[in-house]
């Protein structure tokens, strides 16, 4: 009999032993997957389908030991990413920690409030329609991160405090002598400079240019409000701007009035906003583009005329 007892513990730690090596092992997965456990899932409806996508190898020994363990009522919903040769017990700890995916979403500087609503919208990892009402500027353009199902407008929220937050931080730290008044002033200028250049390094010299002209009571004359009062940021215009265009009664023209327009043109990003708030110390009153991405700058009407005829030729050949 005690033989028999001693065959039948040896045959049972074996048993347990296969158990562990099955439970610690590297699992069946070649290549990271992306795994959706719905709210309600049941244990066995999840083993299954981890079984199926060839997460695990055995569903029957997940269910047994997430009951056994105590993790089958812990399980969590999400998206979980598992990677390739997983232990099924890996598995099983990462969904009961609930350990989920985040996915990440790019709002490029300088869009306008439609374009940034398009991109939310169009992202098939979050949920819920959406429609960005207000004025512009209010979005920090980023990099967010979230896991799958959230809603849209959290996105938006949080892309909102984002922007307070750096606009707080430029204002306080900004250039005492700034023509500026508020930080809502502070975020139109950074607005404008960023549609007017994509080049790191020319932001705070665009910036120093339009507070030279404020500083010195000269009109703006930059084509992106321009554009903005025509389009009303909720489509590109689609063309070059003409000279009809400039004549457009629309206080964001700045070829018609004086000052900064009345709100931001698009959501900038934080280089520019700190552009705004720290211009380079320059007497530049004018630039025009390259013709290879950058800008000339010029300090006066006559020597701005030039660079402008060498872009039209630029451009012409």
């Amino acid at each position: 009999m005690k033989k028999i007892l001693g065959i039948l513990v040896i045959l049972g730690g074996l048993f347990l032993l296969q158990i562990y090596v099955w439970c610690v092992n590297a699992g069946p997965l070649t290549q990271t997957a992306y795994i959706r456990v719905e709210r309600g899932t049941s244990l066995s409806m999840l083993a299954d389908g981890l079984q199926r996508e060839g997460v695990i190898n055995h569903a029957l020994l997940f269910k047994l030991i997430s009951r056994l363990s105590g993790t089958a009522q812990k399980l969590r919903a999400g998206e979980y990413e598992f990677e390739p040769q997983i232990s099924l017990w890996n598995v099983m700890q990462k969904i009961a920690k609930g350990d989920v995916f985040y996915r990440k979403i790019t709002l490029p500087e300088g869009l306008t409030n439609n374009e940034i609503a398009q991109i939310l919208n169009e992202n098939p990892y979050l949920s819920g329609e959406l429609i960005i009402d207000g004025e512009q500027g209010t979005l920090l353009p980023e990099t967010y991160t979230f896991p799958f199902g959230t809603e849209r407008r959290k996105i938006v929220m949080e892309a909102k405090n984002d922007m307070q937050k750096v606009l707080d931080e430029a204002w306080n730290m900004r250039d005492l002598s700034l023509p500026i008044k508020n930080k809502q002033e502070l975020l139109v200028l950074a607005s404008i400079i960023e549609k007017e250049t994509g080049v790191p390094q020319e932001r705070a010299m665009v910036a120093s240019v339009f507070v030279n002209r404020l500083k010195k009571g000269m009109k703006l004359q930059t084509d992106p409000t321009v554009i903005f009062a025509l389009t009303q940021g909720k489509s590109d215009l689609g063309r070059s701007l003409k000279k009809k265009d400039l004549q457009v009664d629309s206080p964001y023209n700045t070829y018609k009035y004086y000052g900064l327009p009345p709100a931001p043109i698009c959501n900038p990003g934080k280089d520019s906003i700190m552009a705004a708030a720290h211009p380079a110390e320059t007497d530049y009153l004018y630039f025009v583009a390259t013709g290879d991405g950058g800008h000339n700058f010029s300090k006066s009407l006559s020597e701005h005329n030039k660079n402008v005829k060498n872009w039209v030729k630029k451009i012409s050949k």
